[in-house]
Parts: C-alpha cells; structure tokens; sequence
C-alpha cells in the first residue's frame, strides 16, 4: 500500500524484496495508518487526496471486472489487502478471501470494517503475501502492493504466486511513463531522507522480459491505465 496524497517518490533498484517490504511495514504500521484509514473511507479530504480516492476506486472496479460475479467456491488471495475494500468486494461476490498485508495495522482496520455476514468467507493475516503456507489460489489480487519492488524482485514475486494461483494474478504497478521515470531519476539524485516506500516503474514489455530472464513461463499482459490527480497507475494479469 502507499499513500499517494503526495507525489509520487520513486525507489531506486538496488533493494532486494525482503528489505523493501520491511520498509513498507514500518512506514505503514508506524507513520501511515491514519492517513490510509481516511483516505479509504468516506470522510472528508483535501482536493487532491479526493482525486486519489476517486482513482483507486477506479481501478479497484476495473481489476474487479477481471473476475466472475459469482465467485462461490473460488479461493482469491487480496495479496496486500489494506483497509479491505477489495476484500469487502470479493467476499460480497461469495469468494473465500485470504486478506494478507504486511501492516498489522492495516489488518486491523480491515477486520474492523468488514460487515458481520461477510466474516465467514474471510481470513485475515499479517504478514509477506509470498509465503507459501498461504496454501493456493484461484485468483490473486495485488492492487497497489507491489508497486515498491525491483523488476527482479517483482518478475519473481510474480512467478512465486502465478505458481500457486490457478487462474490470473491481477496486479498494479506505477507505469514507466516520461514523467515518473524523469522523478525516478531525480530520486536517484537525490534519496530520501524519511523511510518511506517508494515506487519503481515498470513496463509491460520490460517485466515479461524480467519475467524470462527469472525462468517463468508465465504470460504477462497489460490491462488498464487509471489517472486520476497525482494517482496513476497500470493494471496488468499475470497467468500459466
């Protein structure tokens, strides 16, 4: 999850995966909740925190028309779950949901918001979405969780949970456009000084490229594109 009230900061590619979600941990369970909590729910926020909201909204319905309406019997895994609307929206479709983030303090207001009827159909876990005792999957949905990740790191992350998914892993990454990669290469001039997340764009072509190089067989393809104020981001399938 990132708070994308600000402009976008873009990461160098030099973490590996472990580092970076750990990164991601602390500056959401630590500095980022509240934020988070607000933007996600129906409260009042400033005009650009609005045009966030309106383009996640956006693009969490987009990623959703991916999948069936009725989702009885399927198992789906929101891989960096947040503040459970994704969740929400799966399990109302009658999906098993196993709702995994990295924040403990994410969980919480997930669990917390989650209406009573749909509690049964959920689980909830703290926690990397790549461990392999999650168990399998019918769908994965990944919607602004991996945006922080290397192209190695992402293209294994990805091959990691295609393996284990029987359909599609829908997921979104911050586009290599001129304008965020121009960021990018300032970001590399000049790090930040606070621990927060940053982002790293990719490219369709560059992460299937990635994606060979890291001995996947997987198909990548691009889906949509989302801009809405300072959210921008490209939603693309991964499948077998």
């Amino acid at each position: 999850m990132r708070d994308f009230s600000a402009p976008p900061a873009l990461g160098t590619p030099q973490d590996d995966w472990a580092q970076t979600r750990d990164r991601v941990e602390t500056y959401f369970d630590r500095t980022a909740t509240q934020v988070w909590e607000r933007l996600t729910s129906d409260a009042p926020v400033s005009k650009i925190r609005q045009t966030v909201r309106v383009g996640r909204d956006r693009m969490r319905a987009q990623m959703l028309a991916r999948l069936p309406q009725d989702m009885r019997g399927l198992r789906v895994l929101d891989a960096g779950c947040g503040a459970g609307q994704m969740t929400a929206e799966l399990a109302a479709r009658g999906a098993e949901v196993m709702a995994v983030d990295i924040s403990p303090a994410l969980i919480d207001v997930a669990r917390r918001r989650l209406p009573e009827a749909l509690a049964p159909l959920v689980s909830f876990h703290a926690g990397d979405m790549l461990d392999p005792a999650l168990g399998r999957f019918d769908h994965v949905m990944a919607m602004d969780s991996l945006i922080y990740y290397n192209e190695s790191d992402l293209a294994r992350a990805l091959d990691a949970l295609a393996a284990r998914t029987t359909a599609t892993v829908v997921f979104t990454v911050a586009p290599r456009t001129p304008l965020l990669m121009a960021m990018w290469r300032m970001g590399k001039l000049f790090p930040r000084a606070d621990r927060s997340p940053s982002m790293v764009p990719h490219s369709a072509k560059r992460l299937q490229r990635a994606l060979r190089y890291a001995g996947s067989t997987a198909t990548l393809r691009p889906l949509t594109r989302v801009t809405s104020g300072f959210y921008i981001s490209q939603a693309m399938e991964v499948h077998r």
